[in-house]
């Protein structure tokens, strides 16, 4: 029977979860205006498109693989359902539905470059990053695409819960992390995404047909991109080709911020949602500190140097 030691959670799953409680008992001694509902209803607004990026950049990573293309894959999506909705009178779900054709189609390239030609994700994604962008500033000419049908903007509306307005992005990022943990950790094709990530061959040898759950997750990473494009669709209310700048390397942040393994394997997508959090809640909390946006990038790299650099530690300390 395993003691009582191996039962609690390991540190990775515990620790990012432990320095979010410390950002926000820190921050809320700085601000009164940090502890509020308000201000944490801001913050879960400020992070939904990258934690909706994150879903997918976490299945990626958990595969051992990493995709450089998720911020301007999302942008592109952005601007394909904007647009067609905008310049030929498409009705919006139709339009939405084109954007993440798009965006899928973005993955179901990047995963058969990676299964069939067995290609790094690396350098597969920073060719399709480039890509995308360039077809983006194309399609769009580079102008922003306005007037968009309240189709399109509902998810940045809000509702009220007691005093505090959430929008409904907000909740349907939460509902895509629960569904998502569930699918991980329940099923058994969620399970054959650990098992790829961490010894491949043997997973083939089990008869589980790797280059098919590569494939599948690089699908499905590219709808969560066209998930995200549209939330920001919906809280910017525009069609923005430069959307999607910073966005691969933030999503890239969360994920290891959460505890997710770069090595592939291990990790729990939850700790991505928690990663975001982290990184929204220290941007937040500096800002109201009246701290230069420059120290907030700072930290933000500090933070994910000790994230590598502990999950390297712990993978030592495990053999």
């Amino acid at each position: 029977m395993p003691s009582w030691k191996e039962q609690l959670p390991s540190i990775g799953t515990l620790g990012p979860f432990i320095a979010l409680l410390i950002a926000c008992g820190f921050f809320s001694l700085q601000s009164e205006q940090f502890l509020t509902g308000a201000n944490f209803s801001l913050i879960l607004q400020q992070v939904m498109v990258v934690g909706l990026i994150a879903i997918g950049q976490t299945l990626i990573i958990l595969t051992a693989g990493i995709d450089l293309s998720c911020g301007m894959v999302m942008a592109l999506g952005g601007v394909v359902m904007t647009k067609v909705a905008h310049d030929y009178g498409v009705h919006p779900v139709l339009a939405i539905a084109a954007g993440f054709a798009v965006t899928a189609g973005f993955g179901l390239i990047n995963g058969l470059l990676v299964t069939r030609i067995k290609l790094p994700s690396f350098i597969v994604t920073l060719g399709t990053m480039n890509i995308a962008f360039a077809i983006t500033q194309l399609y769009s000419q580079s102008q922003t695409i306005t007037d968009l049908p309240a189709g399109m903007t509902f998810l940045g509306t809000t509702f009220s819960i007691g005093q505090t307005e959430v929008a409904y992005g907000t909740v349907l990022m939460l509902a895509m992390y629960g569904a998502s943990w569930l699918w991980l950790r329940e099923t058994a094709s969620g399970r054959h995404i650990y098992a790829v990530g961490n010894n491949p061959e043997a997973t083939r040898l089990t008869g589980i047909a790797t280059h098919k759950v590569l494939l599948m997750v690089y699908v499905l990473a590219g709808l969560c991109y066209g998930v995200a494009s549209l939330l920001s669709v919906a809280r910017t209310g525009v069609g923005d080709p430069n959307a999607g700048q910073t966005e691969n390397l933030d999503a890239i942040t969360a994920v290891v911020l959460g505890g997710t393994s770069l090595f592939g394997g291990r990790g729990i997508v939850l700790g991505s949602l928690i990663g975001a959090m982290i990184v929204g809640v220290f941007r937040n909390g500096l800002t109201l500190m009246g701290v230069s946006s420059v120290y907030q990038i700072l930290i933000t790299g500090i933070l994910v140097i000790l994230a590598v650099a502990t999950d390297q530690l712990s993978r030592k300390g495990g053999r």
